[in-house]
């Protein structure tokens, strides 16, 4: 498990018991299963990108928060060897679980978006579940080829193609063939999940 993997669900826990809510009041709110949240918060698994927006909002929290990002600063400025990476890992005891993400924005201040450089992995033994939240995405692929599945619909984006789309339609987004991909991924914070 990484430091930021279990800072994440730490903050998580403290967050909903701070508000009185128990995992099924979370689960409830989020649509997502029970036995997820608890590996959540116990660091076994970090939650894809999605899963963050879902539970910030129930949370009423940025989904920089999540991350123990400041935001103090009008404007920011991530050096590529400043980034915070964030692996996913599957419940099985820290396996690789299809992408890793590092935030672009952590340092701005009542931000409306969160961007990231995400990376997916090949991984055929993992399938994702689709998710969705409240908000928008925009994707641009950098390389490789992503598979986005969206509300029955599924295609194959290589590089220089991107999709936008409302994050409240399910939606799995993952590696297509043998090689990584990397892609440039910015969710829009609806007005209604702005906390300052």
């Amino acid at each position: 498990m990484s430091e930021q993997q279990g800072a994440i669900g730490e903050k998580i826990r403290k967050l909903r018991t701070r508000q009185g809510m128990s995992i099924a009041d979370v689960a409830s709110k989020t649509d997502l299963p029970e036995n997820t949240l608890n590996a959540i918060e116990e660091g076994s698994v970090t939650p894809p990108l999605g899963y963050i927006v879902s539970l910030a909002n129930v949370l009423k929290v940025s989904v920089g928060d999540l991350f123990g990002d400041s935001g103090d600063s009008p404007f920011c400025i991530v050096r590529s060897d400043d980034r915070k990476m964030v692996t996913r890992f599957d419940s099985s005891g820290g396996s690789s679980a299809g992408y890793s993400y590092q935030s672009l924005g952590y340092k701005k201040q009542n931000r409306h978006m969160e961007p990231f450089l995400v990376t997916l992995t090949p991984d055929e033994s993992f399938k994702p579940e689709p998710n969705r939240h409240v908000g928008e995405e925009i994707l641009f692929v950098l390389e490789g080829q992503v598979e986005v599945s969206l509300s029955g619909h599924t295609d194959i984006l290589n590089p220089g193609d991107s999709i936008y789309y409302d994050s409240t339609l399910p939606h799995v987004v993952s590696c297509h063939g043998s090689e990584p991909a990397t892609l440039f991924a910015v969710i829009y914070a609806r007005e209604e999940m702005l906390i300052f």
